[in-house]
């Protein structure tokens, strides 16, 4: 195990009822790359985890045999990382350098996450790590169209695992692939029957992309990469045709706002905390590199909802093109507004411009 980071990462592994969360959590204990990890369930029995047990710590923790330990979450959320936290302070569990929680499949990813900042021990020693969900391949594009909590879950991951591919047609995952890049195209798309690189999957998040310079390429090519063959055509292409904009996949959407010229600071933090404090319930996901006036090197954002991470500061320019870039995944906001409003309040010489919109929901 690694040391103790100064701020534990906190992963999110969520995914809608049935779409395959325990199967991918055995698999991730399994590896050794996890040993050292704390894992937050519902209940135990959920997630079946019984040939993996080694000692009981006390009546929520154990101790699995792959070195993790994990916990039953019979309270509220931030008081069971807070007790982790503690135990591991006093040395009464094992050390560990990574948490990762397990929601149930109805719940919506938000709550769990401003949990991180609204609890005000928490946020001085934990921070967001990535939102990790799992998409059945035989139902999952049914699931989004028709319930809010899976669409959510997929429009805010920043990996997407897609499961039962085994037993799907090709034809099921292709629509589903085509539909999560409308919905999210800068989350990276994970076949779980393929071997899993756990270290893409939760070892990397946005808060370390201040460190080597390959941290910063990697996020950046992973939210603006164009020559992706899995990505989303443009316009109002979709596998099943013209959408019903009643359904939530053919509410939400996502499109990329391109800022030719370096951004006041200043102004731009006031422009997204207005956004976000009309909108945020429909601003699903902002993640951005921003060039800053005055700066050098870029700055990157993200932000969920009406949470926006503290905003990290890269050590460079990943590549040649130096213009802000910003991606958006919105539940029914019209991007040319936002486009503007950011122009405008910015007073930008060259108007804000918005590329590729992915997901215009037919």
């Amino acid at each position: 195990m690694t040391d103790v980071p100064a701020f534990t990462p906190v992963n999110l592994l969520t995914g809608f009822l049935g779409s395959g969360k325990t199967t991918l959590l055995r698999r991730l204990l399994a590896d050794p790359a996890l040993a050292g990890t704390a894992v937050l369930i519902n209940e135990f029995g959920e997630v079946g985890l019984d040939h993996h047990l080694l000692d009981r710590i006390d009546d929520t923790m154990v101790l699995l045999q792959s070195g993790c330990l994990c916990c039953t979450i019979r309270g509220e959320l931030s008081q069971a990382i807070r007790d982790l936290l503690g135990k591991r302070e006093r040395g009464l569990v094992p050390g560990f350098d990574r948490i990762v929680v397990e929601s149930t499949g109805l719940a919506d990813p938000f709550p769990i996450l401003s949990t991180l900042k609204a609890d005000p021990v928490l946020r001085h020693h934990v921070r967001p790590g990535n939102v990790v969900t799992t998409v059945d391949a035989v139902n999952g594009l049914g699931q989004i169209e028709r319930h809010p909590e899976s669409a959510r879950q997929a429009a805010v991951a920043d990996r997407l695992v897609i499961t039962k591919t085994d037993i799907a047609d090709e034809a099921a995952v292709a629509d589903l692939t085509a539909g999560l890049r409308r919905l999210n195209p800068a989350a990276p798309l994970v076949d779980a029957a393929d071997d899993l690189d756990v270290e893409a999957l939760i070892g990397r998040d946005v808060a370390a992309t201040s460190g080597p310079s390959h941290s910063a390429r990697a996020w950046f090519s992973e939210t603006f990469r164009s020559d992706d063959p899995t990505r989303a055509p443009a316009g109002d292409a979709h596998p099943h045709g013209a959408l019903d904009r009643n359904s939530h996949l053919g509410r939400i959407r996502s499109f990329t706002v391109v800022v030719d010229e370096p951004i006041d600071w200043t102004a731009f933090g006031i422009w997204l905390s207005m956004l976000l404090n009309r909108h945020g319930e429909r601003v699903l996901r902002v993640k951005g590199i921003l060039s800053i006036a005055g700066e050098v090197a870029p700055v990157a954002i993200h932000g969920v909802q009406h949470l926006v991470h503290t905003p990290v500061h890269m050590s460079g320019w990943p590549s040649d093109d130096r213009r802000s870039r910003i991606v958006f995944i919105v539940d029914g906001l019209d991007p040319d507004l936002i486009r503007r409003s950011l122009a405008a309040f910015n007073g930008l010489a060259a108007p804000a411009r918005t590329l590729q919109p992915a997901g215009d929901g037919g």
